[in-house]
């Protein structure tokens, strides 16, 4: 893991093991609790045009919002990382690999279709 994340790990798993929450921490709950995360930071936008959601980074209240929703993902990610044994930034520069294999970009600029969709 690169240093950034694994202090930040470090960080996460002190501050649970100081509270004695890693009893509660299985892989399962982990990633049920990830994904309730994921569900308030998309709350954020619901029922709001795309132009109110693109203001909300400069609004103190919706920028404060963002910040702390994308930091509970974060925190339980490095959780289920640090659980599974899982190097994150190793992981991510192999799927980003994976990505530029399916996703050359001399047929994909500019296009959102799937690797798999015809041209």
């Amino acid at each position: 893991m690169s240093g950034d994340l694994d202090a930040l790990t470090r960080l996460v798993t002190a501050f649970r093991d100081a509270r004695d929450w890693a009893q509660f921490h299985s892989l399962r709950n982990l990633i049920v609790s990830l994904n309730l995360e994921a569900g308030e930071l998309l709350e954020l936008t619901q029922w709001k045009t795309d132009a109110e959601i693109a203001t909300l980074p400069d609004d103190l209240h919706g920028r404060e919002a963002l910040e702390d929703e994308c930091a509970d993902v974060l925190l339980y990610l490095l959780l289920i990382a640090d659980k599974a044994g899982i190097d994150l930034d190793a992981a991510t520069r192999a799927k980003l690999a994976k990505n530029e294999a399916k996703y050359p970009v001399a047929r994909f600029r500019g296009s959102r279709r799937k690797y798999d969709a015809a041209d």
